[in-house]
């Protein structure tokens, strides 16, 4: 059905998410907690190459651990952005981080972001299924009608990411934002929850083990065709 003229006469908006575990076969999304988190997360932020993995992201790579103990204790106590932990099933370690943020319960609308995934799950099934783990939350669970997933414009790695994941550009928003002293023209992806019921069945047949051999690499890609793309300026 075309979007524009769908009835939403009976529509009552979307739950607002809460702080739960979200658990899948390879990846388990846990609310930050400093207690629990803290030592994973600061090593996996100071494995090499943590600059540029914190490159377009609002903060910067810990140099301490006070530093560090004070950003987590600030996003652990955050509802918007909401925080979890992402942790690895197999070692049973947080290695990486996500949120949920610019939360519209009343429009059904909410993004992902600050999203830090380090280098012992990034471009692997860990880190796929975690996206999965919120789509599947917030569409399946809490009744959005629509995903975001915003970058810095130049962030090419991220906008490759968002058509993986199968997110639709809808555009460039010039001058959006000023980043640690920076200009961002931010680049802006979404999936609707009409998106999300064709979408759903191609993640979960990527993510079976059958598409996996024994060392863990994929059979055959996740391939999703976004469903419109388009690129006007905001």
């Amino acid at each position: 059905m075309d979007e524009r003229v769908k009835d939403l006469s009976s529509w009552g908006g979307a739950l607002r998410p809460s702080r739960l575990v979200l658990a899948g076969s390879y990846a388990r999304l846990e609310p930050l907690d400093l207690a629990c988190h803290e030592t994973d997360l600061l090593r996996s932020a100071q494995e090499p190459g943590a600059h540029e993995r914190f490159r377009y992201l609002p903060d910067a790579p810990p140099s301490n651990g006070v530093a560090f103990r004070n950003w987590i204790e600030m996003a652990a106590a955050s509802d918007d952005p909401l925080f979890f932990a992402v942790v690895d099933t197999a070692t049973g370690r947080a290695e990486g981080r996500q949120a949920l943020m610019r939360i519209d319960p009343a429009h059904g609308v909410i993004e992902v972001g600050n999203v830090l995934w380090g280098p012992a799950i990034a471009r692997t099934r860990v880190a796929t299924e975690a996206l999965y783990l919120f789509a599947a939350h917030i569409f399946d669970d809490l009744g959005y009608r629509r995903f975001e997933w915003k970058c810095n414009d130049d962030n090419a790695p991220s906008k490759r990411a968002a058509e993986r994941f199968g997110f639709a550009r809808e555009g460039t928003f010039r001058q959006h934002m000023v980043v640690k002293g920076q200009n961002r023209n931010t680049a802006w992806f979404a999936m609707t929850d009409s998106d999300w019921s064709s979408i759903k069945p191609l993640y979960q047949s990527w993510l079976s083990p059958d598409n996996f051999d024994t060392h863990g690499l994929q059979r055959s890609k996740l391939s999703i065709a976004p469903a419109l793309s388009t690129d006007s300026d905001g």
